[in-house]
């Protein structure tokens, strides 16, 4: 017999289904969950993503963390890497305008050195929350890490400086030798014209900071010569590496009010510079110079009786009309109330009254040595009475001030002079004189050592002689001569015999010359006497005979 089928209504719940349903809702569940523990994401571009891995480098805040790499990418010009950040779901507010990105990683620098640890750990991102409205996820990461935190409390000043130096983010800024700050950037204005640098200050240091203070880099060794000797200053040896400021209120000046955040500073070069701008240079004026100006330079003092009340500014031949002139033009700034004590009487009236007056009462410019060293020039204002008299002219926008030669210029005049006056004399023919006379001498010389060595050989044989025993003896014999040369000079005396032997005979020489006179006269008026003889010949009388003496 057929089985008749039972049929019963179908049971509408199953223990079967529970497992799918638990599954489905744990992991319906699981999802919010994951979606919900999620936090925004943020996009950071850097330049490399060197030590970077996506799903491994975090991202902490004061070493928390707070996010992680999800993915890394390619800029569209491939000129950057694009870092997808999976913040935490608590750091979500940390996302605002301001927040700044870098990667941690080991670095040595002059300055200091950081990022061991990640030697170990592996690098990561550190991030800096802004102050900014929130929910910006577009970022431009930093490539090296910010010197200081924005959130640390502190004063933040700008400096400016014609050059940079070895000023660079990191420097250490001084007060009186004690680090209270440091450079956090540096880079050109937007002109392209100074260099701009982003100082921090310590918040317990920062009253120190007011608004007549001079700051100054102390980069380096500063070695300087000038009319006190030669200057070495040399800073910390932090400083020395990596660079420095200092600052300070110079002696003299009001400190003034505290300054506030984001004071505009003047970076002078040194600190003799930053001193030197207390005076205030409201005057300038031209200087005109016809001599050298090598060793004046751009910035050398000008003084009055040793203190300093400007500087020069500019040496051009701009300032003169073309081809009228060959002085060169000095342009000096100075400041007038520093002058105006040095006249007898106060002037009042504005700067240029008080200038005119001032040269009329001989006030003038000269160039002067401030360093026998280096040659450097320094201008000098003093009075000369003696100088010629001269008014205060007016070149274009520019008073003139007279000028002098002073110091080496004028003795330079006086010894190209006086070389002129040599070079005019006849050296030529006075050195070859010099030189055949000195010639002449050497003959002279030659002749006389001959002569000296005949006298000296002369002088050893009269020695010689002299000592000789036989020599000697002269003297007695030449005694003995003597007598008898006496006793023959005296019989030819007036009363020697032959005094009267030599009368007769001269009478009788007298008596021969008359008859021979005779003779010769008549023979000149008869010549035939010497053949007839004399008329008178035929009778001769005979003389008488001559009486006897």
């Amino acid at each position: 017999m057929p089985v008749i089928p039972e049929f019963r209504a179908a049971q509408r719940w199953n223990i079967v289904w529970v497992v799918p349903i638990l599954a489905l809702l744990i992991g319906g569940w699981l999802i919010y969950k994951n979606l919900a523990s999620r936090g925004p994401l943020a996009r950071v571009s850097f330049e490399t993503a060197d030590g970077i891995a996506a799903g491994k480098t975090e991202v902490r805040c004061r070493s928390v963390r707070v996010g992680s790499v999800k993915e890394l990418e390619l800029s569209s010009d491939l000129n950057s890497v694009l870092i997808c950040i999976q913040m935490d779901p608590h750091a979500a507010a940390l996302l605002c305008t301001g927040t700044r990105f870098w990667v941690v990683r080991p670095r040595v620098s002059g300055t200091d050195i950081s990022g061991l640890g990640t030697l170990l750990t592996g690098a990561y991102i550190e991030l800096e929350p802004g102050s900014g409205p929130p929910g910006v996820t577009e970022f431009r990461g930093l490539e090296t890490p910010p010197p200081t935190n924005s959130n640390v409390p502190g004063r933040r000043l700008i400096l400016t400086a014609d050059e940079a130096g070895s000023l660079v983010a990191g420097s250490p800024i001084f007060f009186l030798g004690v680090e209270v700050g440091r450079i956090e950037t540096r880079e050109l204005a937007p002109a392209g014209r100074q260099v701009l640098y982003r100082a921090f200050i310590r918040e317990e240091f920062s009253p120190l900071v007011r608004e007549h203070t001079r700051f100054w880099n102390t980069s380096g060794v500063d070695i300087s010569a000038g009319a006190t000797g030669i200057k070495v200053r040399t800073p910390s040896f932090q400083a020395m590496l990596a660079g420095g400021a200092s600052f300070g209120i110079p002696d003299g000046l009001d400190a003034g009010r505290p300054a506030p955040d984001e004071m505009i500073f003047k970076l002078y070069p040194d600190e003799d510079e930053a001193k030197n701008s207390l005076f205030n240079p409201t005057l300038k004026f031209l200087l005109l110079f016809d001599q050298s100006v090598r060793g004046l330079t751009k910035g050398a003092p000008v003084e009055f009786r040793g203190i300093l009340i400007g500087r020069v500014t500019n040496i051009s031949f701009g300032y003169l009309p073309t081809g009228q002139d060959s002085r060169i033009a000095v342009l000096v700034e100075i400041d007038p109330s520093l002058l105006r004590r040095s006249l007898q009487a106060q002037v009042e009236g504005e700067d240029a009254g008080f200038l005119a007056a001032a040269v009329a009462k001989g006030l003038r410019a000269a160039l002067k040595t401030e360093s026998f060293i280096t040659g450097t020039l320094f201008v000098d204002l003093a009075y000369y009475p003696e100088a010629a008299a001269a008014d205060l002219l007016q070149l274009g926008e520019y008073a003139v001030v007279p000028t002098v030669s002073a110091g080496l210029a004028q003795l330079e005049t006086k010894l190209t002079g006086i070389l002129d006056k040599l070079q005019a004399l006849p050296l030529d023919d006075t050195m070859d004189k010099i030189a055949a006379a000195a010639e002449e001498a050497t003959t002279t010389i030659a002749a006389a050592r001959g002569t000296l060595d005949e006298i000296n050989t002369t002088a050893a044989a009269a020695r010689k002689m002299l000592n000789d025993p036989e020599f000697r003896g002269i003297p007695a014999d030449l005694r003995s001569t003597l007598e008898k040369l006496q006793k023959t000079l005296s019989s030819i005396g007036p009363d020697g015999t032959m005094q009267g032997d030599l009368l007769r005979t001269l009478d009788e020489l007298r008596g021969s010359l008359r008859s021979i006179k005779s003779l010769s006269t008549t023979i000149d008026e008869k010549p035939s006497s010497l053949l007839f003889g004399r008329e008178s010949s035929g009778n001769p009388v005979p003389r008488a005979p001559r009486a006897k003496r």
